[in-house]
Formats: C-alpha cells, sequence, structure tokens
C-alpha cells in the first residue's frame, strides 16, 4: 500500500530544502483527497486548513515521511488523521491486523485523536480502536480481532498486547507519532523503538511535536527516511493571543489566592506539582462550595473520563491537575490556566500553557511565586521565550479580579476604612 522510501536518513536538526517540498495548499479542496472526506469537512463546517494541515498535508498525502513541529493546539491532529484516513480507504483489515497506527502520550490524547478522527473514518469506511491503560483488556482485544483498520495507542499498552499477540503490525503502512516530545519525556522512548522496529521498514512514518529536542531527533534519524520538515508555528511562549502573567504572593496567602481564582466564572486549569496537592486543593475547593474535579495519574481511567466530562461540558469549571495527566487535553475555548505550582522546566510550561490560546483564540497564563520561587521561575521563563507581567499583590486587590477574572470584592463600609482602600504589598 506504500512503496519503499529512499534510505537516507536526515536529522531534525537540519534546515528543510525548499525545492523538496510540496507547496502549501489554501483550501482542502485543493488537495487530493478522498470526495467523501472533502463533503465531510464541509458538512462539519471546514474548508480553510490551519498552516500546519497545508503546510503537510501536500507531503504526507504524496506518501512522504514528514517531519511536523506545531505547538499543542496548532491542528495537528487533522494534520495527520487526514492523510492516514485517507491512505486507510477503501482498505479491509484482517484481524489483529491493523493498517495504521497513531501512538500518543497519554489515555485522554488517545481518546480525544479518536473521537476527532472517527467522521473521517466512517466516511470513507474505515474502523476505529483505541488502545490505552486503565480500560478493560477484553474490550481492546475484541476490536482488534473484529478487524481495526486504524488504532489509535499509548505506546505501553500496545506494548502489551503485541507481546500478547493480540496485535500484530506487519501490516502497518502508516505510522504516526503524535506529540513526540512529550511521549520521550514521558520515558516512553524504548517502547516507541520496540514498536517502531515491528513495522515494515517500507511503511510512511509522520512525526509531529512541539518541540524538536535530541530525544526527538534519535528517533526522526533511526526511523524517518528523507522526511520533509515543516515548522509553521511558533513556541507557545511566542503565541500572540496568550498572556503570561507571574503573580508575587506571600506563601500565606497562596491558597486564599488560588481559591479566589477558582471562583470566576468559567472554566480554568488548575496545575499542581503532585497527586497529594492535586487532591488536596480539590477537596479544598469543594469545601468551600467550588465545583471542582481533580485529574492525576492514580485515578482510575473511568474517574479520569468522567472528570474530563464534566468539565468540557462545564458541569465542574475547575479541573486540578497534574502535569502528565493532563498533556494534550484539548477543551474548546479555555482562556485560563493557573499554575499553583510553578512547573519543573520550560517544556512543562510549554505544555501546561498549550491547553490555552488554541487555534487563535486569546487565553492567559497565570503562574504563582512565593518569594522562594521567584528567582527559579524567572529563569525557567527566561529559557521559555516568555516575556510575563509580573504583578505583586494580596488577596482581595482588584488585579487580581483584571487578570484573572476572580470576583471583586467590596470591602465592608467602615468608619476608618475607605471603599477604596486596599492592603499594601
Amino acid at each position: 500500500m506504500n512503496s519503499a522510501h529512499p534510505t537516507g536518513r536526515r536529522s531534525a536538526r537540519e534546515d528543510e530544502a525548499p525545492a523538496r517540498q510540496e507547496t502549501p495548499v489554501r483550501a482542502f479542496a485543493d488537495l487530493d483527497l478522498p470526495d467523501r472526506l472533502l463533503a465531510t469537512l464541509a458538512d462539519q463546517g471546514i474548508t480553510v486548513p490551519f498552516p500546519i494541515q497545508g503546510a503537510t498535508l501536500p507531503s504526507a498525502l504524496a506518501g512522504r515521511d514528514v517531519l511536523g513541529r506545531g505547538r499543542t493546539g496548532s491542528g495537528k491532529t487533522l494534520a495527520f488523521g487526514l492523510a492516514l484516513v485517507a491512505r486507510t480507504a477503501g482498505t479491509r483489515a484482517l484481524p489483529r491486523r491493523p493498517h495504521a497506527l497513531v501512538l500518543v502520550p497519554t489515555r485522554e490524547l488517545a481518546q480525544q485523536v479518536t473521537d476527532a478522527l472517527t467522521p473521517y473514518a466512517r466516511a470513507v469506511g474505515s474502523r476505529t480502536a483505541t488502545i490505552v491503560g486503565g480500560s478493560p483488556l477484553s474490550r481492546q482485544t475484541y476490536a482488534l480481532r473484529k478487524g481495526a483498520e486504524i488504532v489509535v495507542a499509548t505506546p505501553g499498552r500496545l506494548a502489551d498486547l503485541v507481546v500478547r499477540g493480540d496485535c500484530l503490525l506487519d501490516r502497518i503502512c502508516v505510522t504516526v507519532l503524535d506529540e513526540a516530545d512529550q511521549m520521550t519525556d514521558m520515558g516512553f522512548a524504548p517502547q516507541i523503538a520496540e514498536l517502531l522496529d515491528r513495522v515494515p521498514a517500507g511503511g510512511q512514518r509522520l512525526l509531529f511535536s512541539a518541540t524538536l529536542d535530541r530525544s526527538v531527533d534519535r528517533l526522526v534519524s533511526r526511523y524517518l527516511s528523507d522526511p520533509v520538515v515543516h515548522a509553521v508555528d511558533p513556541a507557545a511562549g511566542a503565541v500572540s493571543t496568550m498572556e503570561h502573567h507571574v503573580l508575587h504572593v506571600h506563601a500565606d496567602d497562596k491558597q486564599a489566592t488560588t481559591a479566589e481564582i477558582a471562583g470566576r466564572p468559567g472554566r480554568v486549569i488548575m496545575f499542581l506539582g503532585t497527586k497529594h496537592a492535586v487532591d488536596r486543593l480539590t477537596g479544598d475547593l469543594l469545601a468551600r462550595g467550588v465545583q471542582a474535579a481533580a485529574l492525576h495519574g492514580g485515578k482510575s481511567q473511568p474517574q479520569r473520563t468522567r472528570a474530563l466530562a464534566r468539565f468540557r461540558s462545564g458541569q465542574v469549571p475547575v479541573l486540578v491537575a497534574t502535569s502528565v495527566a493532563a498533556r494534550g487535553i484539548h477543551v474548546d475555548g479555555l482562556d485560563l490556566v493557573v499554575n499553583v505550582d510553578p512547573p519543573a522546566d520550560p517544556k512543562d510550561y510549554l505544555h501546561r500553557s498549550g491547553r490555552t490560546a488554541r487555534a487563535g483564540r486569546p487565553g492567559s497564563v497565570v503562574t504563582l511565586a512565593t518569594p522562594k520561587q521567584r528567582r527559579a521561575l524567572a529563569r525557567l521563563m527566561s529559557e521559555a521565550g516568555v516575556q510575563p507581567v509580573i504583578t505583586r499583590f494580596r488577596p482581595g486587590e482588584a488585579e487580581l479580579h483584571r487578570i484573572t477574572g476572580a470576583p471583586e470584592r467590596t470591602p465592608p463600609p467602615s468608619p476608618s476604612t475607605s471603599p477604596s482602600s486596599s492592603l499594601s504589598p
């Protein structure tokens, strides 16, 4: 189904050669897509591709290996998804032998990708299967035995099923590595290599990543053949619709400040460093009457799915999460991310920030910093390429409302205090 590629390898760090790239397209109708895919795009109200889609789809549809760099929320799912569905259209997979594979770092992203691809796969008669940990093996092995042209999987669970003989990769013609930098950061590089070693060498490989670092470069050098490189989006820190704020707070005020922000109208994701901290803050917010849900790796998959569903629907306006659990989550219209605990490194900051200001929409990222955290946070921001607005304040001050939308406080009337008075920093 896919012809062999040249054997030459190319590093992720090399500059792309414009003469070897297909011209970006400005409309999906200009692409060599099946009519049923074009009709489905039109039904969804999608006619103009995002830059990453317009740049990479001509190369991907031509059967080329592609290395695409675009920030989270730039439209990467359809960039590889339409090519993958087009390549599998009209095929029928044998039991346990899928034709296309998408590897992603988290269970939530796997389900998100499956949901995004399903209407297009159905349009061309392709079947999908989602293979992730935390869900019953029996259901996943049944889907594979029935036959699925497209498999979306996390590396760990798929590796288990491959070892058991429940999934064979010898018919894979297209392999996608989505959020490759996150997968390597999470320690999946050995499992990815083991899986790719089982995929036919002549197959097409599409790798998408928000950043291109040494770990991603090793995957590209080993598994992509003469790839076409497209880097169309800035890093998250450079997104013009995203505002970055650092709020200098006293350690004793941090809990009250967090609760004030959580009481804002609209949804917000709050990131903390540990599972215990997530559970503690969620409990505190619930005790204050704020509807909140916790999301971290210690939760069962049904609990994680339910928390996300309630957050997406608006039933729960506050999602309290660790970085790992929330990677890859997409929520339409989310305009605020709060780092209650500053992230550990610049990439963590960019991944967290990527939950907002997606697809050109505005959004703000707010990081709380106690005096002991300020120097390290300033260094991290510099490495992330971010110049935040720094504000010093105390809980209850008007600046918190202006920056985060937290409810404004009206000071109680007092003979000795004017209504406009406030605490000094």
